[in-house]
């Protein structure tokens, strides 16, 4: 009788609040074991990916270059390095994007202006034809939260972009995807964001650009359509964990 292993994923997480959200039913539902790498609660770890499939690399409101004030900054840049080099499937969300986008050598820096809330986000024609990001249905109503853009990586391709940030999503390779939007969030988890304290003085710091009570009201009216997405999109995701089995060979009994 063939079996095809298990998969099993590296989560790094930054903060309480930055969660897997929809992605997590969709990567459990398919047999996947998941690890989280917390680095609030142990900001010394040391992750190896022995053993693993895949990693994941969630979002948080630090910036790529503190890595005096936050160590474990550099020791995601080297385990994404390590992941691109073994082939695994990997996937960075906002700062988890910046990440990866460091890690292939591209800059990362401030974007001209804070993105919170709902944005349009439009495909580029490479994106129309991506397993992950063609879901998008030309310009999507996504919901946004960063103060920071990456360029996109030498090799990589450009997927998305918005009239406020060029460099919305990027795919390197066939299996490792930058997004710097939130595909992942539902109903719940922006209300609880829109009360994180850090997050209540990054709005105020914007002196009225950006309203809360907007972003409460435009949510009804997108989430059924991003939770759509989420599905569609982190679904061709879970896909590659599929693919990474079928190249494996199986031993017999």
């Amino acid at each position: 009788m063939l079996r095809v292993p298990m998969s099993r994923i590296i989560v790094c997480q930054h903060v309480a609040y930055e969660i897997l959200g929809t992605l997590n039913p969709l990567l459990k539902e398919a047999g996947l074991r998941l690890r989280y790498v917390n680095f609030e609660r142990d900001p010394n770890a040391r992750p190896t990916l022995d053993g693993y499939d895949g990693l994941v690399v969630l979002g948080g409101p630090m910036n790529v270059d503190q890595t005096e004030e936050f160590p474990f900054l550099a020791t995601e840049v080297e385990l994404v390095g390590e992941a691109v080099a073994r082939d695994m499937p990997v996937l960075g969300i906002c700062l988890g994007a910046q990440i990866i986008a460091r890690a292939l050598g591209a800059e990362v820096r401030a974007n001209p202006e804070k993105e919170i809330g709902w944005y349009p986000v439009s495909v580029t024609d490479e994106g129309r034809n991506d397993p992950l990001l063609g879901h998008l249905d030309g310009t999507e109503q996504i919901f946004q939260w960063h103060g920071d853009t990456f360029d996109i990586p030498e090799g990589a391709m450009r997927l998305a972009s918005s009239p406020s940030c060029a460099n919305q999503a990027f795919r390197y390779g066939d299996k490792v995807y930058g997004l710097q939007f939130h595909l992942e969030v539902d109903e719940a988890m922006i209300a609880r964001w829109l009360e994180v304290p850090h997050h209540v003085k990054e709005i105020a710091s914007t002196s009225g650009l950006i309203d809360p009570q907007v972003i409460r009201e435009s949510t009804p009216a997108n989430i059924a359509r991003l939770q759509e997405l989420s599905g569609l999109c982190f679904g061709a995701f879970v896909d590659l964990f599929g693919q990474r089995a079928k190249g494996q060979v199986l031993g017999s009994r």
